[in-house]
């Protein structure tokens, strides 16, 4: 009988997404193992292989749907034998699941050129429009939030496809008469239009809404203290040019490889920075589990290196690579950046001599590195030139004290400024 496949969940955490693309079309046949559709997640882009075998009777979804809640529908497959009329008395049956559509959210199975335009930038809001019956265009969920909040769905400029009010607008509107703008005064949208400023209106990906989110949940949450040390870097420099003009090509160390060893060992010298904050009791890990800051198309995310205190300097380089070039590609499995005990972020690479970063929930630390920089140093009561980097710890007071985050900064400078360390 009629198979359907449904929206798979790609990480526990997981309870919607966007079906990004379809790469097998209706009445393809498929093998076991065939990639047929590839999934777009808060965090990566992955591919979906088909259970069974069989032939792409039906597509229920249309690539660019957004908000597409797992264990929907999304397509129907058939036996070999099974006709096409099998699908229709499938879905029409009560054993079957609705013809799915997307979570009621901001956009729903929207055509492939109406996807298309929904990612592109737009200039402004269209206005809402009815049918001609009357009805006006909008999501249920707009509907129901618009019942709620007593506002008059013809009032709501509707910005989705062909003018279809959904969430975001029902969230910026306001009741009739109410004031236009807020004790703060207007936001950027409002602003714009009311002093006729030309702007283009750029969606919000999935990933980057979750980003203001969390970092929005940690900064206004999580009670956090900075503290900076800045480490001489000269025999870092040394050793790192030592061992690249020794590893025939096999890998190609960098600065902060050394950063992401020196924080997995300072976390063991100093466990009680190797923790997270519940209401119930303090998390204290064994293992040094270092999360790395890495810049993509559509935001930021943290690959880690597992076990990072066990594993030698030239692994750690090789993984870090890897890990990075799949976090560019949207193509990170979920156990790859789900967890961390600590995060490493560096801006060293665009100059950034020093900045402070914003802790990753449930982390207590992250620790900003700043670029070498070339200075006059007092050296046994000489001046001379040597190269200091500047490191600043963010912590989870709830977590971590002063003393402990001084503690561990120590350690961190340690293992910096005492590079073959990392080596034994």
């Amino acid at each position: 009988m009629p198979t359907k496949i449904l929206m798979p969940a790609l990480s526990p955490t997981m309870t919607e997404g966007k079906l990004a693309k379809w790469t097998k079309n209706e009445g393809d046949v498929v093998q076991a193992g065939d990639v047929i559709a590839e999934i777009e997640t808060d965090k990566a882009t992955m591919e979906v292989e088909a259970v069974d075998e069989g032939t792409i009777a039906k597509i229920l979804i249309t690539g660019g749907s957004e908000n597409v809640a797992v264990n929907t529908a999304i397509a129907v497959l058939l036996e070999e034998g099974e006709e096409g009329a099998d699908v229709d008395a499938f879905l029409a049956s009560d054993t079957a699941a609705p013809t799915a559509t997307p979570k009621a959210d901001e956009k729903s199975s929207p055509a492939p050129q109406q996807a298309q335009a929904i990612n592109t930038p737009q200039r402004k809001t269209h206005n809402g429009k009815t049918s001609s019956n009357g009805r006006i265009f909008a999501s249920p969920l707009a509907r129901r939030m618009a019942a709620d909040k007593g506002l008059n769905l013809s009032q709501i400029n509707g910005s989705g496809p062909h003018g279809r009010v959904v969430k975001s607008d029902v969230e910026t509107a306001r009741p009739q008469g109410a004031p236009k703008t807020s004790a703060s005064g207007p936001n950027a949208r409002e602003l714009a239009d009311m002093l006729g400023m030309a702007y283009e209106v750029e969606p919000v990906t999935k990933m980057r809404e979750v980003i203001a989110g969390r970092l929005t949940e940690s900064k206004q949450t999580v009670p956090h203290f900075y503290l900076t040390v800045e480490c001489r870097i000269d025999k870092l420099m040394d050793t790192r040019k030592s061992v690249n003009a020794n590893a025939n090509g096999k890998y190609k160390l960098s600065v902060n490889d050394f950063v992401i060893k020196a924080t997995a060992m300072a976390l063991q010298d100093v466990p009680a920075a190797n923790a997270s904050w519940t209401d119930e009791a303090i998390i204290k890990y064994e293992n040094s589990d270092v999360s790395v800051a890495v810049a993509t198309p559509t935001g930021l995310i943290t690959p880690i290196i597992k076990e990072a205190e066990h594993k030698g300097l030239p692994s750690i380089s090789v993984e870090m690579k890897e890990l990075a070039k799949k976090a560019r590609d949207g193509k990170l499995m979920p156990h790859e950046f789900q967890g961390g005990t600590c995060s490493v972020s560096n801006l060293g690479m665009f100059g950034i001599t020093e900045f402070s970063a914003i802790i990753n929930p449930p982390q207590a630390c992250i620790i900003a590195v700043g670029a070498g920089v070339e200075k006059p140093i007092v050296e046994n009561g000489q001046i001379v030139v040597g190269t200091t980097m500047k490191a600043t710890l963010s912590c989870d007071h709830r977590v971590v004290d002063g003393a402990v985050g001084a503690q561990f900064l120590q350690a961190f400078q340690k293992y910096i400024e005492n590079p073959i360390l990392l080596f034994v």
